[in-house]
């Protein structure tokens, strides 16, 4: 049957892509410490919206840096906080030994949103390099040492981390981890491939030269998210060859899963509201093939049970996806020491396919919630 073998077609594609991608993360390079790398100075850039439940342990894990503090700054930038942010801020400030300053983006209105907190922070920054993070993140003791490493060893003049997801007993924020490993294993491959896709601004560093080369956010300012993959795509279009993904355990930086269903999805169109901005030919290919082969398991369930083709023929369809999504999650989750999560793979791909289909629509033409503040997808 024409439409089947198509079908099988764009799973065998999107296999032969995630086992390249499994490929390319085994070979990512690890850090060799070996010459210690010179100590260049981080700007640490922090924008905060009402994030009084969660920033005093970001700024406590900052003060544990083992990276000397002379060499490093911590800048938050609060965007029109309406709980008690900034006092906790300026309460920590006040008996901290961090180089910490606190700005407001109400000070500076031709700033706006997130990448306008970010511009703010790079225009203020004293030196050498940008680290940014987000107020409901947790870094460890070296992830600024991993991070002077790993530019330093791979002459990078973009540096992505690896992020993961914290959780509680329940599935649902299980299922979250798991997706989002599988989001940053590819990532870190694609990083590994000189083709990146896909990166997480919780875990992004870069020189402030290079942000200021490519014209910073200019060309996506107005679009609240893409403030981590619209750079490191600009980076790596000046700069072939100079972005780095970080593997190294240390430089590990976690958030929270969500733990309401609304807002997973809220966030879901968020990041799929971004899709149709990219510029760079790559990442649209991965995000039309991911979105192709879930369709293609979609139609392939229908015809099954409209008896056009058999059980068998969609079961080998569904192994043709699953096997090589494992072999890239195994690794990932074990990088990230969660391996038990690959249990939830099965239960993963039956909820992923209406899932995709509906927040590629809703993130295409619709609106979302980010912040309390109410977007329209354009």
């Amino acid at each position: 049957m024409i439409l089947y073998s198509f079908l099988l077609l764009v799973v065998g594609v999107y296999a032969l892509v995630l086992l390249a991608c499994a490929w390319a993360w085994f070979h990512l390079p690890s850090l060799h410490n070996n010459p210690p790398a010179p100590k260049a100075f981080f700007s640490v850039i922090i924008p905060v919206k009402d994030e009084s439940a969660n920033i005093l342990n970001l700024l406590q894990d900052l003060e544990r840096q083992m990276y000397p503090k002379s060499s490093f700054e911590v800048l938050v930038i609060d965007d029109h906080s309406s709980d008690k942010t900034p006092d906790l801020v300026e309460e920590f400030q006040r008996s901290s030994s961090l180089n910490l300053r606190l700005l407001f983006l109400a000070s500076f209105p031709e700033n706006r949103l997130k990448k306008g907190a970010i511009t703010l922070g790079i225009s203020l920054a004293k030196d050498d390099w940008i680290a940014c993070t987000d107020g409901d993140c947790r870094v460890k003791e070296n992830w600024l040492e991993s991070t002077n490493q790993c530019r330093y060893e791979q002459n990078a003049k973009l540096v992505s981390g690896p992020v993961t997801l914290s959780t509680d007993a329940s599935w649902f924020q299980k299922l979250q981890a798991l997706e989002f490993a599988a989001l940053i294993g590819v990532g870190g491959a694609c990083i590994g491939l000189q083709k990146p896709t896909m990166c997480n601004g919780a875990n992004i560093a870069y020189e402030k030269a290079v942000f200021l080369a490519v014209n910073g956010f200019e060309g996506n300012a107005d679009i609240p998210s893409g403030d981590d993959e619209f750079l490191m795509h600009k980076v790596h279009q000046k700069y072939p060859g100079q972005v780095a993904f970080l593997k190294d355990r240390q430089a590990i930086v976690s958030t929270n899963a969500l733990a309401s269903f609304s807002g997973f999805i809220e966030q879901r169109k968020r990041w799929a509201s971004k899709w149709k901005h990219y510029t760079s030919l790559m990442p649209q290919a991965l995000a039309l093939l991911v979105l192709g082969v879930n369709v293609a398991l979609w139609l392939a369930i229908g015809l099954a049970l409209s008896g056009i083709i058999s059980w068998t023929s969609l079961a080998a369809m569904v192994l043709l996806k699953l096997l090589p999504d494992a072999l890239l999650l195994i690794q990932v989750l074990g990088f990230f020491q969660k391996r038990k999560l690959i249990l939830l793979i099965g239960l993963l791909q039956i909820m992923y396919v209406p899932y995709v289909l509906v927040t590629a629509i809703l993130g295409w033409r619709g609106t979302y919630a980010w912040k309390d503040r109410q977007h329209v997808a354009s």
